[in-house]
């Protein structure tokens, strides 16, 4: 009998810097220490995936516990306006 292949998709939340000297500079908040980057969105994009996968893979080596994937967790952006400061004698 062939043995089946199990595999679980976790889904995990990272946030794209753009960097000053360009590409961008990628952070795993639910992975602490996980940061890598990019020349472009597409590998940075790249990048991050190996370095969790990587990140879990030596939690799951040594017997650690893997941290909860951001299943219902998002981020979006949020646009706010500030009224202009008034300054003194305008």
């Amino acid at each position: 009998m062939a043995k089946k292949i199990v595999e679980k998709v976790l889904r995990y939340n990272v946030v794209f810097e753009p960097a000053d000297e360009g590409g961008f500079t990628v952070v795993v908040p639910r992975l602490p220490g996980v940061v890598t980057e990019g020349d472009t969105f597409e590998e940075a994009l790249e990048m991050a995936k190996d370095a969790i996968e990587g990140y879990l893979l030596i939690l799951q080596e040594q017997g650690e516990e893997i941290p909860e994937p951001d299943d219902k967790s998002f981020t979006a952006s949020v646009d706010v306006k500030l009224p202009r400061p008034k300054f003194a004698g305008a």
